[in-house]
């Protein structure tokens, strides 16, 4: 349990009551602001899958998922998903999704591994998207016009927010910020990966890191990536290997970089067989999800998921994701926030 450095006598912007009906229109309009602009209809999405499928998100392949037995299907074991990447892919072929359109859906997990801070819960709830697209659109071209479309979004709900709430004031950049993830190692050679999403958000304040899950010049990965879905080995048009990122925004509160939005393009038939291969999975090939992908049953697709509760958190200038979501804390957690003047849902 930590929490982030917080600012000297904190006073949220918003009471609670501001607070709940900001919530509901950041989502409102965001979501309206992300369907349109990307063309994605809503669907309805599960709260938990078969065990055994390959349709759940490992994350960065040791996290657990919650799980438990269906007494109705002889001891089936179902499991709470992380995410929804492999899911809302096979949900694009089911619902025969044409080229340049895709789906979104409110996806809520449990993730019982999370060390609990200002950022991290163990109730997560994001906006899981997924678009198909065109053996032509499998660029890095195409993965930054997406990303900017996205990012547009988030500044149209950050003017309306300022225009309810004139106390909240508008700060983010016109423009985001792309770097590769080698090209981050290379600025700052004698920073971990984290230290240097924190340099470069910090000077940039919105930034969209290239490449997460592959190997860079050191032998090591910026960060891991489940092999299954994001493409993060194929070569790109600026030199180095990748079609996937990582989303961050500076947070004023916290003094440090939010990352908002994890995304790309999902792996063809020859990325997916690459990377199973790197990460020693080749087993996954005889799952059903990995079955449908090397049958040429499923599009080709890029998507993401986008942190609800921290979208929240930045865009009303809060200094804990309690404040957005009420989930479970510790005690000592809950009295320390009570000291700062930090309410806790």
């Amino acid at each position: 349990m930590k929490l982030y450095n917080l600012p000297k006598e904190y006073r949220p912007l918003l009471d609670l009551k501001q607070t709940e009906l900001a919530i509901k229109q950041i989502k409102e309009t965001f979501q309206l602001n992300l369907s349109s602009t990307l063309r994605l209809r809503r669907v309805t999405a599960p709260l938990f899958v078969l065990q055994g499928t390959g349709l759940n998100d490992d994350l960065n392949g040791y996290e657990h998922a919650v799980s438990f037995p269906i007494e109705d299907m002889n001891g089936a074991v179902a499991e709470v998903v992380h995410s929804l990447a492999k899911w809302k892919r096979v949900t694009l072929a089911d619902y025969n999704i044409a080229e340049g359109y895709g789906i979104y859906t409110d996806m809520n997990a449990i993730r019982a591994h999370e060390e609990l801070d200002n950022l991290h819960s163990l109730y997560v709830d994001q906006w899981d998207w997924e678009r198909v697209i065109t053996e032509k659109e499998r660029s890095l071209q195409f993965l930054k016009e997406i990303v900017k479309d996205i990012y547009s979004a988030i500044l149209h709900t950050e003017f309306t927010i300022s225009e309810h709430y004139p106390q909240i004031k508008p700060s983010l950049p016109h423009e985001i910020k792309f770097i590769h993830s080698e090209e981050l190692r290379r600025r700052y050679p004698n920073l971990t990966p984290k230290e240097r999403e924190e340099e470069i958000t910090r000077e940039h304040r919105a930034v969209f890191i290239i490449g997460i899950g592959g190997i860079l010049g050191d032998g090591k990965p910026h960060d891991n990536r489940a092999p299954d879905y994001d493409d993060y080995t194929t070569p790109n048009s600026d030199g180095f290997n990748g079609l996937n990122g990582d989303l961050f925004i500076w947070s004023d509160i916290l003094g440090k970089a939010v990352e908002l939005s994890s995304m790309g393009i999902r792996v063809d038939k020859q990325a997916l067989l690459r990377q199973l291969q790197l990460s020693g999975k080749e087993e996954r090939t005889k799952l059903f999800f990995h079955q449908r992908l090397l049958n040429d049953t499923l599009p080709l697709s890029i998507g993401g998921g986008i942190g609800q509760s921290r979208l929240c958190m930045l865009l009303l200038r809060k200094a804990h994701i309690g404040e957005i979501q009420a989930s479970i804390w510790p005690e000592d957690m809950r009295k320390q926030c009570s000291e700062l003047n930090i309410p806790i849902i």
